[in-house]
């Protein structure tokens, strides 16, 4: 063997044994950046897992569709965020802790959904999601008091969902509990963010006042010198329905003005304020 010949096998081999170690690596998955421990610390809540059962009974009370755009504030491992996306909605996950950030793209990315489903290192308090249609949490009822307000300021019909923890005096629209798959941590909250309707409307012939209590809400209808009580008043989202001199309503709330009509087919119209 001449020294050429020597040299031509030996980067041959070179070659091929790098060609073997590059197809190796590849195969091999990656590695999960950590194991996430039930129990550890974090900002504000230490880190519970919430059942995959209830996890699909949250976004089911929600209707999540693949037109949603879903935030999970305090996102842990992702899987709520992932769950979500498996539906074809766009969602998003906001997490304070970086190691959990990147234990839920690596798990996003393992399940296929790593174009649907992002995460960032954020503080959700800190953090704008109002484009979300669809807020999901699992935190404690002190934190979402403290979320309330903006959550109340989200557009009308934004669909809320908490896993264990309600929100003090605004009660939920629906509640539910999950008996299979799951052992604890086992009911969900749901509400719908309310449009605003507290305070004086006029009316072509009358006067609506509203005494807005979130999605419920009391108050008068005065028609010249007659005023009759609100009975049955409700919201759910920009849908608003009550009852007045015998007579129901229902309507549409956009921004100052209700548009809608009565039981017996009139319609009517109210703008805010004078």
């Amino acid at each position: 063997m001449n020294v050429l010949t020597f040299i031509s096998r030996t980067a041959m081999v070179s070659c091929v044994s790098a060609a073997v170690a590059m197809t190796v690596a590849l195969a091999q998955p990656a590695q999960k950046p950590f194991e996430p421990t039930v129990g550890q610390d974090g900002k504000d809540v230490i880190w519970v897992p919430t059942p995959q059962a209830l996890v699909d009974k949250m976004l089911d009370m929600a209707k999540v569709t693949a037109a949603d755009t879903v935030v999970d504030l305090g996102s842990g491992d992702g899987r709520t965020v992932i769950t979500a996306a498996k539906r074809g909605a766009t969602a998003r996950g906001i997490e304070f802790n970086p190691k959990m950030v990147e234990l839920s793209k690596f798990n996003a990315e393992k399940e296929g959904v790593a174009d649907k489903a992002t995460f960032e290192n954020a503080d959700i308090f800190k953090t704008d999601f109002s484009n979300a249609d669809v807020v999901t949490m699992f935190l404690l009822t002190r934190l979402n008091a403290q979320l309330r307000p903006t959550i109340l300021d989200m557009k009308p019909g934004t669909r809320v969902v908490s896993n264990s923890f309600d929100m003090g005096d605004w009660k939920a629209d629906e509640e539910a509990v999950v008996s299979e798959g799951c052992s604890s941590f086992c009911k969900a909250f749901f509400w719908i963010v309310p449009a605003k309707v507290d305070g004086a409307w006029t009316m072509d012939n009358g006067e609506l006042t509203f005494k807005q209590s979130f999605q419920n809400f009391t108050g008068t209808l005065k028609n010249g010198n007659v005023i009759t009580p609100i009975a049955n008043g409700k919201l759910k989202g920009d849908e608003i329905t009550f009852t007045a001199a015998g007579k129901a309503y229902t309507g549409k709330v956009n921004g100052s003005t209700i548009e809608g009509t009565t039981a017996t087919g009139d319609k009517w119209q109210a703008k805010r304020g004078a």
